[in-house]
């Protein structure tokens, strides 16, 4: 016994599916032309039930553009770009476009390729973390003739629009924090600077914030691969058997921050008498923490849903001028329980 080859439902299924017009059919599930309620109502009861899903690169083929928007981020292993794919799905949702996601590994040659696979299909606009790009990546992204967003930061020069804080100004912020309640030997445990260019920005605001007042940080440690509380936890203590008088930790994210926090209260350390601790990106998940760690908004949902609106605003036939295409969020510093000592 033979078996029939299947095929795609097209057109021609749903006019014979609800008895109009294959035109009337394209003209409802394109939401083009005049048609009445009832028949469009006909038309998308019959296409819902066969289960028809228009061929949106045939239907494109005239602008060649999909209501697709490339969105791509270094990675999904811990809460920050998570936040930030919920700020542009928060803002596309109601919109005739949607988000297509792909993830870099915080690998330049990496992002090529997604870039160059996501830009093969022409969709209508691109989100991409960072402003730090290759060569090839740059040229694809200036060459796509289409909206461009860089997200997350601002310490630098955008394709097209961007999107984010200035991290920078984050590292400066805090370290005069630290130094206003009196902390004077700090170390800083983060990530490994060539591949996570946001990090490395708010470790130089950092150390020149120190400088001005004549401070220097006097131990330091990097790691590579996604943030963890058990890093957290092994780093702290190498660092504080290597520097036993360090009065201050700061750390590149706040996952490894929690698993300082934890090791001290585990060795009976008094925080932050003792010592002060704080973090970055303000991760909700770590709420229930025995102590707040102090720490700093990085505006991640606020960031998507900008960047969201921008690209949405740029594919309408008559754009609002209004909605800007260069914009720096200001994060909030939390002081949580980890960073004001309490005066004696």
């Amino acid at each position: 016994m033979t078996t029939s080859a299947k095929r795609p439902l097209t057109l021609r299924d749903v006019s014979d599916a609800c008895g109009v017009s294959e035109m009337t059919v394209s003209r409802v599930l394109r939401n083009r032309g005049d048609v009445s309620v009832a028949t469009r109502s006909k038309v998308l009861a019959a296409a819902k039930e066969l289960g028809y899903v228009p061929n949106q690169i045939a239907g494109s083929l005239a602008s060649q553009r999909v209501n697709l928007v490339a969105v791509i981020v270094p990675s999904l292993s811990n809460m920050v770009f998570p936040e930030v794919l919920t700020g542009i799905n928060q803002i596309l949702e109601n919109s005739p476009l949607q988000p297509v996601f792909g993830v870099t590994d915080y690998l330049p040659e990496k992002e090529e390729r997604v870039l160059y696979e996501m830009l093969s299909w022409r969709p209508s606009g691109v989100i991409i973390a960072g402003l730090e790009h290759s060569e090839a990546t740059c040229a694809m992204l200036s060459n796509s003739g289409i909206p461009v967003v860089e997200i997350m930061d601002t310490d630098g020069k955008p394709v097209d629009a961007m999107v984010g804080i200035s991290h920078r100004r984050a590292g400066r912020e805090m370290a005069a924090a630290i130094l206003k309640e009196g902390y004077e030997r700090i170390g800083f445990m983060g990530t490994k600077m060539p591949l996570d260019h946001r990090a490395r920005k708010r470790f130089e605001g950092f150390t020149e914030g120190l400088a001005k007042a004549g401070v220097e940080i006097e131990d330091r440690a990097f790691y590579s691969g996604g943030s963890a509380l058990a890093k957290g936890r092994e780093m702290t203590q190498e660092m504080l058997e290597r520097s036993p008088d360090l009065d201050f930790l700061y750390y590149s994210n706040d996952m490894i921050g929690a698993g300082g926090l934890l090791y001290l209260i585990d060795q009976g350390i008094d925080v932050p008498q003792q010592i002060g601790l704080a973090g970055f990106n303000n991760v909700e998940l770590l709420q229930g923490l025995p102590r707040q760690l102090a720490t700093m908004d990085a505006c991640r949902i606020e960031i998507g849903q900008a960047a969201a609106k921008i690209i949405l605003n740029q594919t309408l036939e008559d754009p609002d001028p209004d909605v800007p295409n260069q914009l720096t969020l200001t994060p909030k510093l939390s002081y949580g329980d980890t960073l004001r000592r309490k005066r004696l």
